[in-house]
């Protein structure tokens, strides 16, 4: 992949500029063997890199303990947590092979636990002592450094997953549409276009010219799409699982105002077929929700 290759190549320069002495990392005096990455791997196949080094980091012996216990990381990453998560792993499962062992930095470790810790905890697993980041190189040694924008930085906010699984809804009847946009803060009908599809995080934005607010709630009519477009920025889970695949496509969606963010509960695909969401967004301007008939 394109992010593993730009990783690859960092790592080459550094060892390159690194030379023999000085460095926390030993040669690696123990048996031990090289091995091309399988396809079974899907953890690590096709990460930038051909061969690892068996056992790994975590002192997995075989390739067959390697694939099961990689596996179970795969749901962490369909979360999309963190941009390098992936690279981060596959530094521990699938050490490169080198006459070196070079480990992720903890730098690198902290970002992607800082991202990742949160959501696993939504599921009950704390993060593994295993991966205890300072266990690992501070930045100045020769250790596996982050591929993504500093998160900190004004121009990118880092994704954050969200606990919550978003996925578009059935829009059963016209009736209950209704009844969901009343329950909410707002309710918008928008434009999604996926900015890329090469990165291991997918960037969405919002169509500005395509934004068609039902109901605003506590927001300014002006500020829903900065609001919306902050949205798609943080929650790249609920995004990508809306979007299904597709490059763009229109939403109704609705939520909630949470301080400083929204967050999306519904989301319905706009289809004029779907004639109970085509019905329940005509009828919205002469809706009267309970409380405002009471």
């Amino acid at each position: 992949s394109r992010l593993g290759g730009l990783w690859l190549l960092g790592l080459l320069a550094c060892l390159l500029l690194w030379g023999s002495s000085g460095a926390w990392a030993t040669y690696l005096r123990r048996s031990s063997s090289c091995m091309p990455i399988p396809h079974r791997m899907a953890l690590c196949y096709d990460i930038g890199y051909s061969e690892m080094r068996i056992p790994n980091l975590l002192e997995h012996e075989t390739m067959t303990e390697v694939i099961q216990q990689s596996s179970s990381w795969l749901p962490l990453l369909a979360r999309e947590c963190h941009p390098d998560a992936r690279i981060f792993l596959c530094s521990l499962f699938a050490p490169i092979c080198l006459d070196r062992l070079i480990y992720p930095c903890r730098s690198l470790c902290e970002a992607v636990k800082r991202s990742c810790a949160p959501v696993m905890a939504c599921y009950g697993y704390p993060w593994p002592e295993i991966l205890n980041c300072n266990k690992f190189p501070a930045d100045h040694e020769l250790c596996i450094t982050a591929v993504s924008m500093d998160e900190n930085s004004s121009s990118r906010r880092m994704p954050r997953a969200s606990c919550k699984d978003c996925e578009l809804e059935e829009a059963s009847t016209a009736r209950e549409i209704l009844e969901s946009l009343c329950a909410n803060d707002f309710a918008v009908k928008i434009r999604i276009l996926r900015k890329n599809t090469t990165t291991t995080i997918s960037d969405f934005d919002l169509d500005p010219s395509k934004v068609e607010v039902l109901k605003h709630g506590p927001l300014l009519r002006t500020e829903i799409p900065a609001r919306l477009q902050q949205w798609l920025d943080i929650d790249a889970t609920c995004a990508h699982n809306i979007m299904r695949g597709t490059h763009a496509g229109v939403f109704v969606v609705s939520g909630e105002v949470q301080s400083d963010k929204v967050v999306v509960n519904k989301a319905y695909a706009w289809q004029k077929r779907n004639r109970n969401l085509y019905q329940a967004v005509r009828r919205w301007k002469h809706h009267r929700c309970p409380e405002q008939a009471g």
